[in-house]
């Protein structure tokens, strides 16, 4: 059972640590034994946290332990609290819409370990990639993205290699973004 995003959010908050990487829940795991006395492992945040894709649900004090270190009494009082955090019809400081650029625009983004694609707005939530180092995405590939959101997984909703549909492609799958960068054309100044 994967926690729901806005008490992941809250982790993050109070870990102070953006918990991208399994690697991070060894760190998560000694931060909540130092607050609350009680150790869950880290695979078992793996689990909670989505890196490791297991369906049972998570032993009812396993929970209590999660909450506790949140600030709750009990896991039923933290599951009641209500996510603010995982619908919205705004966006943040860390999304570029594709609805929200005009064509000539260029997006940059980069991810683990070393990729950076950067690709030209064509209109319709269509790119045309111009530049690609270390990516599967390749110059000239047109691409339908609807948004970039920084330390989430890109989406690439189809892909198109010369003039083929090859479908569905996942940027930063374990990561996320690590930066996005938006470089107006000059033709709309």
């Amino acid at each position: 059972m994967q926690l729901p995003f806005h008490i992941i959010e809250m982790l993050k908050r109070k870990s102070n640590s953006d918990l991208r990487l399994p690697s991070d829940c060894e760190q998560l795991s000694l931060d909540i034994e130092s607050r609350t006395q009680v150790r869950i492992g880290a695979t078992t945040l793996k689990r909670l946290l989505g890196f490791a894709h297991d369906e049972r649900t998570p032993h009812a004090s396993t929970l209590d332990v999660v909450a506790r270190y949140l600030g709750y009494r009990h896991w039923e009082e933290l599951a009641k609290i209500e996510d603010k955090g995982n619908s919205d019809f705004g966006t943040t400081d860390e999304e570029v819409r594709s609805a929200d650029l005009q064509p000539g625009d260029c997006v940059e983004i980069a991810y683990l370990p070393d990729r950076i694609v950067k690709m030209q707005y064509l209109g319709n939530n269509r790119y045309r990639v111009m530049e690609s180092r270390n990516s599967k995405l390749l110059v000239g590939d047109e691409v339908e993205i609807l948004n970039f959101v920084l330390h989430h997984p890109l989406l690439v909703v189809n892909v198109w290699r010369d003039g083929q549909p090859m479908g569905q492609f996942t940027a930063g799958r374990v990561s996320g973004l690590s930066s996005i960068t938006v470089f107006p054309s000059t033709l709309n100044s």
